[in-house]
């Protein structure tokens, strides 16, 4: 049996890149999969159904309430029930503190971290209910080396660290663990679309990591698929640093 066979995973930002991965990885573990993405998530669902699982996509803007409820409302109606909940959806720019605005600072807060408030909000209650669930949501190295020119996405990633640990304590006897990964520079979608591969940063991550080679997707979804399963029952409240070595203090 398939470890994840039977079980209801929702993805959020699983149109492409780490998220898409993630999403792909569980659909061959047997889950099936709600992809929730401000981006069309039809090829995220294709790959799941070649996976041999059932998917659907459903657009949702992860820092707003009545998005992340309607996501459920989808979820739930489609497969009944959620098991899993990947909240893999974020933004990273690039911006030094002395050029950023309060706005700049509230989007990267409102869709990093308010999200995981809405989204626990919706699919926690149901995991407590049937004793049962595997939440796990992604941090970052940058808030162990404290990344310059990030101080927003920084603080976000701190944030849900933190998060993560207090929910951790109230839910445990209920069934459902909440922990983190916790990647270095992984070259995505995302990345790929930014400043990273022109000021040479993949190539820096890759010389001070133990493996010496710039994380891909692939590299994550192993961690993810044992987070949500029922072999990590006894792991909760962690975060989990996945990065080549990169942090090793």
């Amino acid at each position: 049996m398939s470890s994840h066979a039977g079980r209801v995973a929702v993805v959020t930002g699983g149109a492409a890149g780490i998220g898409q991965a993630y999403a792909q990885r569980l659909a061959a573990d047997g889950a099936n999969i709600v992809v929730g993405d401000i981006a069309d998530g039809a090829e995220t669902v294709a790959l799941v159904e070649a996976a041999g699982a059932e998917g659907i996509a459903v657009r949702c803007d992860v820092s707003d309430a009545e998005d992340m409820a309607a996501l459920a409302a989808a979820a739930r109606e489609r497969f009944g029930a959620v098991d899993i909940l990947v909240h893999n959806a974020g933004i990273y720019p690039i911006c030094e503190f002395k050029d950023m605005t309060f706005e700049d600072w509230r989007k990267v807060l409102a869709v990093n971290l308010d999200s995981m408030f809405h989204a626990c909000h919706e699919f926690l209650p149901g995991m407590r209910e049937r004793g049962w669930g595997r939440i796990l949501c992604i941090a970052s190295t940058t808030f162990h080396d404290g990344t310059p020119g990030m101080a927003h996405y920084v603080a976000s990633k701190g944030g849900l660290i933190g998060f993560l640990r207090s929910l951790a304590a109230e839910i445990g006897e209920d069934g459902v663990t909440i922990n983190a990964l916790a990647p270095s520079l992984v070259r995505s979608k995302g990345t790929l679309e930014g400043p990273h591969e022109e000021l040479g940063l993949f190539e820096l991550v890759a010389q001070g990591q133990a493996i010496k080679r710039t994380q891909e997707p692939a590299d994550l979804v192993g961690a993810c698929s044992f987070l949500t399963s029922d072999d990590a029952s006894f792991i909760t409240g962690q975060t989990l640093v996945v990065d080549g070595g990169w942090q090793r203090a």
